[in-house]
């Protein structure tokens, strides 16, 4: 099932429609109408190396932070692979020489990158294996701001969530592999994401044009208040063969922890009815594959969008709003 794309020709993309140009607002006044805009469908959406740091530890002491001292560095420069520069972790394998590679790296390779001697049979370094456990490893995106250093059971875990990792294009579909750092994260949607429309002010119209368009289709924008940034996502999808859903949500360009600090407010309104959905919203590190999975956002199907559509345009009220901490 192929997405449609603001940067290329497709059958689906509803911005061939050609709707009107979106209107820009700031934010309102108690008296004023929110702001709207025309949303089309969106365009399609390094790994670092680790610090040489750790922290002698007993077995399973947990995660740390601070100064190592040089003998730290010299410890856990031995468990260095020699191929990637990542730690070689338990199971802690080594060639018939003694040398060491990590198990990554060991499926790829057919002799030692050291002495080019083999690497069968497999044969277990023990004593290596004992160290690891008694050492306190630092986050492989320490390079880019983590202090962490953690038990190299914990390590994995850790790296998957850490804020410090780099930021891949918030942007839905999977054409756009950009990766950087969170503030660089604007600046790769406005020039490489131009289509997206941008409106100012905590309470604005979200209006998705030609809704009954076939396929996946996403529709995107940006909303800016409260000094930060914020994207709406409108997907429709079939998360169960043969059902077709609409999965709406907003994303802070922003971490977890400041996404807390925020909420915001999803509303159909139309023809007497009403239909709202109200949560804190996710950080893009997050994205929102996990969301739809969980139904985590509002969720409505095909027949329920008709209810509040005009001439197969859906017109959703947003509102972000600070919360006390």
């Amino acid at each position: 099932m192929s997405r449609p794309s603001s940067t290329g020709p497709s059958a689906n993309k509803p911005c061939s429609k050609q709707p009107p140009p979106p209107q820009t607002s700031h934010a309102p006044s108690p008296a004023a109408p929110p702001a709207a805009a025309t949303i089309s469908a969106a365009g399609p959406g390094s790994s670092a190396v680790p610090a040489a740091a750790a922290v002698i530890s007993g077995p399973g002491a947990g995660g740390g932070a601070g100064p190592v001292s040089p003998q730290h560095h010299e410890l856990t420069s031995l468990f260095e692979c020699p191929v990637c520069f990542d730690y070689v972790l338990p199971p802690i394998l080594q060639c018939q020489a003694g040398h060491l590679v990590c198990n990554q790296c060991r499926q790829k390779l057919s002799c030692c990158p050291t002495c080019r001697g083999a690497l069968t049979p497999s044969i277990r370094n023990l004593a290596m294996e004992k160290v690891a456990s008694a050492v306190l490893f630092p986050c492989k995106y320490a390079t880019t701001g983590c202090s962490r250093t953690l038990h190299h059971t914990e390590k994995p875990e850790h790296e998957d969530i850490c804020e410090h990792r780099p930021y891949s294009c918030p942007c839905p579909g999977a054409s756009c592999k950009w990766q950087g750092s969170l503030e660089a994260v604007m600046s790769h949607l406005m020039h490489a994401h131009k289509s997206i429309t941008t409106l100012q002010g905590e309470d604005i119209v979200f209006l998705a044009t030609d809704i009954n368009l076939p396929g996946a289709v996403d529709w995107v924008m940006m909303q800016s208040c409260f000094g930060h940034h914020f994207m709406l996502v409108l997907e429709k999808q079939e998360k169960y063969e043969g059902h077709q859903q609409f999965f709406a949500i907003v994303l802070l360009i922003g971490t977890r922890k400041q996404a807390e600090n925020f909420a915001y407010r999803l509303e159909l309104n139309g023809n007497r009815r009403r239909l709202t959905w109200e949560a804190t919203p996710r950080s893009i590190h997050d994205g929102v594959a996990a969301a739809i999975m969980n139904s985590d956002c509002l969720v409505f199907d095909p027949a329920i969008a008709h209810l509040f559509a005009d001439n197969g345009n859906l017109g959703i009220n947003v509102t972000i709003s600070t919360c006390c901490q």
